[in-house]
């Protein structure tokens, strides 16, 4: 099994940044604390591949389905190294890993298509693909694999080089990553840097960076945009949301209980299309709250690495005291706890899964992205009042609607400002889809098809129809 030091990621030094398991509290390893100047040489090496790298299409898909197989080779090394640090069940760290794999393969199979354009004209026209060069990656630690694995999957299979940042609070399952796929991929066509800020800032300013690809909260988006813009490098965008769920007065809540229970709190609700409100209809939303606080209470908590639990911590110390403090001032004025409100006693980040009913609608906590174990439940007396709700945020990633006629669900869906909305169940995802926000949630499309000509640039070819014209 590779090390982390077999990946492309200079500057170890010692002592490093250290890394705390959020199921204790306690640090339990470190990983180098690289520096903004280092940054050059990562992207002068990640340059000078990009020049081999693009020229062969058909060899990148051979290495890239060879990382794939190295990714599920090192499954078990991957798995409880995430849950370590992350703090996810382990069952939850293994399909993160099965996805990364499964990215690579996807992104592998897809080609840019050559189009012939045919207007008339005495020319043969031609649009042709070329990649970007050296590719910013900038990841959070909600999903290090998945999302690291969102970006550099089809980047590199547009012919693109990659420096990836993984978070801070989650660098160490990324480094091993990254010495995993060095098995299978030449020399410095991934890279992986660690630190602290202000890193992150410069790889997404360097002038050797061509397209910047980041996740995170909207006003980090927004300095990475600013930084981006001096190079004008493009730049791509997941910017978070506030989806809200919306149940139709024919929905069945014993039949959706525990899909829009595990929409708002998989992962500990720390997923940027979470269920992060729920608006019921006035005369079911005792029922409501009451099925998924059943839940909320009985569900196990504890560490990602009990084979019991289903629900760990909140991953660090700042988004733990983040999460207190909304649920604080939300009781403070005259929302009720129907399950959890506090921090669970003893060691390591766990805050109990909350369920809020009674809630001023204009709270922080149902405006704002929580990003934890945290659901408020809002009544509502009429459809258009629930959708208008729902509507009213900053952001526009996700939503979705419950009943039981589906054809009025889709007819609500529709009405849905956000990039995507299901009917019945909530954040789930095809590798073939184009995944986008609107409002604030970001800018540009990853995923499917999108996600590999946004890797790429058109490059149009004329010539004559006929020698001589």
């Amino acid at each position: 099994m590779p090390t982390p030091e077999a990946g492309r990621a200079p500057g170890h030094r010692v002592p490093g940044l250290p890394v705390i398991d959020p199921a204790s509290g306690e640090t339990f390893d470190e990983t180098p604390d690289q520096q903004p100047h280092e940054l050059d040489d990562a992207i002068d090496r990640a340059r000078r591949a990009w020049i081999g790298w693009r020229a062969d299409p058909a060899a990148r898909t051979i290495r890239l389905n060879a990382a794939a197989d190295a990714v599920d080779a090192a499954g078990d090394d991957l798995a409880p190294l995430l849950t370590r640090e992350q703090g996810k069940p382990l069952a939850e760290s293994y399909a993160e890993v099965a996805r990364t794999a499964a990215r690579l393969r996807y992104f592998a199979a897809l080609t840019p298509h050559t189009r012939t354009i045919d207007d008339g004209r005495p020319v043969h026209s031609e649009i042709r693909w070329r990649s970007l060069g050296p590719v910013a990656a900038i990841v959070p630690w909600n999903f290090p694999l998945q999302l690291a694995s969102a970006k550099f999957a089809p980047a590199l299979a547009a012919g693109n080089t990659v420096v990836l940042k993984p978070s801070p609070y989650t660098p160490l399952a990324t480094r091993l990553l990254g010495a995993v796929l060095a098995t299978a991929l030449p020399e410095d066509v991934l890279t992986v840097v660690t630190g602290r800020e202000p890193l992150g800032a410069h790889l997404a300013a360097h002038p050797g960076i061509r397209h910047v690809t980041f996740t995170g909260s909207v006003p980090t988006g927004q300095a990475v945009a600013a930084a981006a813009a001096a190079s004008l490098a493009r730049v791509t965008l997941e910017l978070g949301g506030n989806d809200a769920a919306v149940l139709l007065d024919d929905v069945d809540v014993d039949r959706v209980a525990d899909r829009l229970f595990w929409a708002a709190f998989r992962n500990c609700g720390q997923v940027c299309m979470a269920v992060k409100r729920v608006y019921a209809p006035a005369r079911l939303h005792a029922e409501v709250v009451e099925a998924l606080a059943h839940r909320a209470k009985t569900v196990v908590v504890g560490s990602g690495l009990d084979p019991e639990t289903l629900l760990g911590p909140v991953n660090n110390a700042p988004q733990l005291a983040r999460v207190e403090r909304l649920t604080q001032r939300a009781l403070a004025v005259g929302a009720r706890a129907a399950a959890g409100g506090h921090r669970l006693d003893g060691p390591g980040y766990f805050f109990a899964p909350t369920i809020l009913t009674d809630v001023p609608p204009d709270d922080p906590v149902v405006t704002k992205e929580q990003f934890g174990p945290v659901l408020p439940v809002l009544p509502y007396r009429d459809l258009d009042e629930a959708v208008e709700a729902a509507n009213d945020t900053g952001f526009g990633l996700g939503g979705s609607v419950w009943g039981t006629d589906l054809d009025r669900a889709a007819a609500t869906a529709e009405r849905l400002e956000c990039g995507t909305a299901w009917i019945n169940h909530h954040a789930e995802l095809s590798l073939a889809q184009p995944f986008a926000g609107v409002k604030d949630s970001g800018v540009g499309v990853a995923g499917g098809p999108w996600g590999l000509y946004g890797n790429l640039s058109p490059f149009v070819v004329h010539r004559p129809r006929e020698e001589g014209r």
